[in-house]
């Protein structure tokens, strides 16, 4: 009994001791180390990038714009830093369509359309549910949509970027939309009122208001007016080709690439020897066009000013539908960039080149700043549609009636 007590007593009488801490300074040697060594790595000269590109030594590159015979079109302008090729290469095409009806000499807005796709882009987004393709991009025909919806303005009316900013430039503007409508998806949030507020406040300010009346010679226009009564424009006038296998032929269809965000089916789809001839009949008899296709090739060249395919690609002799159509079909051939075919020679071995007006900062490079050569394989190759006035193709567009 007296043991007991005793070992009761020891147990109550013990200490259990706390851990305390202290401050020190942090300290991570290792890491330190991983810092160092990898700020050393990346001072290192890194080999420099290169891609395989054609040699042209010796090939027989046109060299002048004097050889071609020129449709009338205003100088080359920059896109700057924008996806919108498409509305440049069309509204310089357009542009001409005014010499070529009116005589006139009138320098359009590029970003009048520009604003407005970015509206219509943004509905069908709402309508869609998210989803419709979002982009800087869309097509030559874009341009014939707009100036239906909201007709077309002079330049002096509208210029779509600040008057002291160099360049265009839309990397800003377009990741708020995109950032905004893809929050709007996300919340399930579908108010298009209140979508299309916010987006008009984003464009009005990267690129200002567009004008609903604007002077020009004195006189008031609406933008629909001066499409209508000083370009003499018609939208419904413009039709657009495409040359692919995996659609009927003699059919209009659908051109699908993501940036047909409206999924328009009004291409008429011509065999590639139509397609061709379309395009050299029309230039010959003076109708210009919107061209668009694959400019990432090996044969495409900012410095020489030059397109061509070469034959360790694929010989002339085999580029016939099938190849078209395969790297197509293997997206080798995308939908990058759109330009201003306005020019045509033929050289002593009997061989097309198109001069090309480019809107691109590539085509600055070279020694005909904003133009390039386009040997015909390229087009027949690599450029996948068009827009041209209906006159240059009557013939071609009885076949379909038929």
């Amino acid at each position: 009994m007296i043991k007991t007590i005793g070992i009761l007593l020891l147990i109550s009488t013990t200490v259990i001791s706390q851990d305390k801490g202290q401050f020190e300074s942090y300290s991570n040697p290792f890491y330190k180390t991983i810092v160092t060594e990898s700020n050393d790595y990346n001072q290192k000269e890194k080999e420099e990038y290169k891609s395989f590109k054609m040699n042209f030594d010796g090939k027989q590159i046109p060299k002048s714009l004097d050889e071609f015979t020129i449709i009338d079109a205003d100088n080359p302008i920059s896109q700057g830093n924008t996806g919108t090729c498409w509305c440049f290469s069309t509204t310089s095409f357009y542009e001409s369509e005014i010499k070529r009806i009116t005589k006139k000499d009138i320098n359009l807005s590029e970003l009048y359309p520009v604003y407005f796709e970015y509206i219509e882009k943004a509905r069908g987004y709402i309508n869609s549910r998210g989803k419709t393709h979002l982009g800087e991009g869309s097509e030559t025909n874009a341009v014939q949509r707009m100036m239906e919806l909201y007709g077309i303005v002079p330049f002096e009316s509208y210029q779509g970027k600040p008057s002291d900013q160099p360049f265009y430039n839309h990397e800003k503007m377009f990741w708020e939309i995109e950032t905004y409508l893809k929050n709007c998806k996300k919340t399930n949030f579908w108010d298009e009122q209140a979508i299309l507020s916010n987006i008009k406040s984003i464009l009005n300010h990267y690129m200002g208001i567009p004008p609903k009346k604007f002077r020009y010679n004195g006189i008031t226009y609406t933008p629909k007016g001066f499409m209508r009564y000083i370009t003499r424009l018609n939208p419904k006038n413009y039709v657009d080709f495409m040359s692919l296998m995996q659609k009927p032929y003699w059919e209009k269809s659908e051109y699908k690439v993501p940036d047909n965000w409206w999924r328009s089916d009004d291409y008429y789809n011509v065999p590639l020897d139509d397609f061709m001839s379309i395009i050299k009949e029309s230039v010959k008899n003076g109708y210009s066009m919107s061209i668009g296709g694959d400019v990432s090739e090996s044969g495409y060249s900012s410095i020489h000013d030059v397109a061509m395919v070469p034959s360790y690609d694929i010989a002339s002799d085999n580029i016939d539908e099938n190849a078209r159509q395969f790297r197509f079909s293997n997206g080798t051939t995308t939908d990058d960039h759109a330009i201003h075919l306005m020019g045509y020679k033929i050289d002593e071995a009997g061989d097309w080149w198109f001069l090309i007006k480019d809107s691109g900062s590539g085509s600055r490079n070279g020694n005909f700043p904003g133009y390039y050569f386009y040997h015909e394989d390229f087009v027949k190759l690599k450029m996948m549609t068009f827009t041209i006035h209906k006159d240059a193709v009557k013939e071609t567009l009885k076949k379909f009636d038929n």
